[in-house]
């Protein structure tokens, strides 16, 4: 029994942390994108909306957007982009930013560092006061059981 109040935490602790890698990573794919140099004109393709949530929590609807551009090179390449704005409609031109390493990895939102940052950095503070939440949880719990040896004793 004792191993439950283990085990339960440390999964939410290892998607805390598979959350905090794929946000910094993403906000440096975005940044990276950004200061690279390289834009293009990219044609929207289709425009698609994805909800999540439901039941006895609130539901969220994200606005996707899948765009197709020509690199400098010459290859043609198509991504998909959530959380785009809802003036982009399907045919629509925009400029898109991207590294000439990796273009698939674009963004069609304009360059705003400051946002992306505070973006960011409120996700893993939000991240981090989770995983606070479950060493505390998980110290306290070894506390009891060490102390009293059955956490469930009167």
């Amino acid at each position: 029994m004792e191993a439950f109040f283990y085990i339960v935490p440390s999964l939410i602790l290892t998607v805390v942390l598979l959350g905090a890698i794929t946000a910094i990573r993403r906000a440096r794919q975005v940044d990276r994108a950004w200061t690279s140099g390289l834009t293009a004109e990219a044609r929207c393709l289709r425009t698609y909306t994805t909800t999540s949530g439901g039941g006895d929590s609130m539901v969220h609807t994200t606005l996707h957007h899948v765009y197709e551009f020509m690199t400098r090179e010459g290859r043609v390449v198509r991504f998909d982009e959530g959380g785009g704005p809802g003036t982009t409609l399907e045919g629509d031109i925009v400029t898109v930013r991207y590294a000439a390493d990796r273009p698939e990895r674009a963004t069609a939102k304009p360059p705003a560092r400051g946002r992306l940052a505070a973006g960011t950095g409120c996700l893993l503070a939000f991240l981090g006061v989770v995983a606070a939440f479950c060493v505390a949880f998980m110290i306290g719990v070894h506390e009891a059981f060490s102390l009293t040896g059955d956490f469930f004793q009167p």
